[in-house]
């Protein structure tokens, strides 16, 4: 079985609401114990747990153990091929645009 795209994971990812509202919180808050995520996610801890689970598997969260807590952080370098992939079709879409552009002032002589 072939290995899957990094751009598909992170996209599968970050496609459901909570974990993106969580991954979220921690590129605006900082590091961040799974109790103080679980009381802004209004989800339950386990179920919290579970998407940082998710978000840690597609290398979008590291985790850090203190005592009986976990810390989690966010890993914005993970998102790299995302980034690479916007600033493609972005290009694609500029040069498509200008051809267009090109199209409609030939039209109009």
């Amino acid at each position: 079985m072939p290995k899957p795209d990094v751009r598909d994971v992170l996209f599968r990812t970050l496609a459901d609401p909570t974990r993106r509202a969580i991954f979220e919180q921690l590129c605006r808050e900082g590091e961040q114990t799974v109790g103080t995520l679980t009381t802004h996610a209004g989800i339950s801890q386990p179920a919290v747990s579970k998407h940082l689970g998710v978000l840690k598997q597609a290398g979008l969260v590291r985790d850090r153990h203190e005592g009986r807590q976990t810390h989690y952080r966010a890993q914005l370098g993970a998102l790299a091929p995302l980034i690479d992939w916007t600033r493609e079709m972005g290009g694609f879409w500029e040069r498509r645009f200008d051809q267009l552009e090109d199209l409609l002032k030939r039209m109009d002589q």
